[in-house]
């Protein structure tokens, strides 16, 4: 009889490798009556209105189970008592172990703890996210202040050759008026100092005629006058 070969090196891993998962734990039916112990141990910390009844439990291991109350806690909504009893073995008494308020799903939660280094990372990043933002905004502004003062210059310049347009028109218009019209010959200006002179003559004969019969006036003994009685 020939002996079994022998199993060669490395052929037992993976068998050992392969572990079966552990089973599920046993609820232990003495801890599930205990729900008098659990809410004993639930007035010890907090008022007994604000335990509720008992919405559930959980297997945690043998002989070890956690029950679950609701809470009448205001602010809390989604949160529960949660007390955990437990025995050495299936001889021993029920026993509490923890008594703990605990968020359930949907609970209102504070966000995860995060060290100073890195909130510090996210506000500085903020900041020069702002930093960035604001430098658009700003050259932005200086475009749209470029844009504008670009056509406030256009318009300046149309204005400026519109005020041309209208002197050129002008002067087209002087182009048809005669500007002897509007100039004395020199005839004219002799014929106006004759008719100055004449008017100077008849002035002066004027002034010889009243000085001739003042002379007359005073020649005459019949004259009145003050002082000639």
């Amino acid at each position: 009889m020939t002996d079994a070969p022998a199993a060669a090196p490395g052929d037992g891993d993976e068998s050992a490798a392969s572990v079966d998962p552990a089973p599920e734990p046993v609820v232990d039916e003495v801890l599930l009556k205990a729900v008098e112990l659990a809410r004993s141990a639930l007035r010890e910390i907090t008022p007994g209105a604000t335990v509720g009844e008992v919405i559930g439990h959980r297997a945690e291991e043998d002989h070890v189970l956690s029950i679950f109350f609701a809470t009448r806690l205001p602010g809390y909504p989604g949160w529960h008592w949660t007390v955990t009893l437990g025995r050495v073995d299936a001889e021993s008494a029920p026993s509490v172990l923890e008594v703990e308020l605990l968020p359930g799903e949907g609970a209102l939660v504070a966000p995860d703890w995060l060290p100073w280094s890195e909130r510090l990372a996210e506000y500085q990043l903020a900041q020069e996210l702002a930093a960035a933002q604001a430098g658009d905004d700003a050259d932005d502004d200086d475009d749209a202040d470029d844009d504008e003062s670009d056509e406030d210059s256009d318009d300046d310049d149309d204005e400026a050759e519109d005020d041309l347009d209208d002197a050129d028109d002008v002067l087209d218009l002087d182009d048809g008026i005669d500007i002897d019209d509007h100039v004395t010959d020199d005839a004219e200006l002799e014929a106006s100092d004759d008719d100055d002179s004449d008017d100077d003559d008849d002035s002066d004969d004027d002034d010889d005629s009243d000085d001739a019969d003042s002379d007359e006036d005073l020649d005459d003994p019949h004259a009145e006058g003050p002082g000639r009685w």
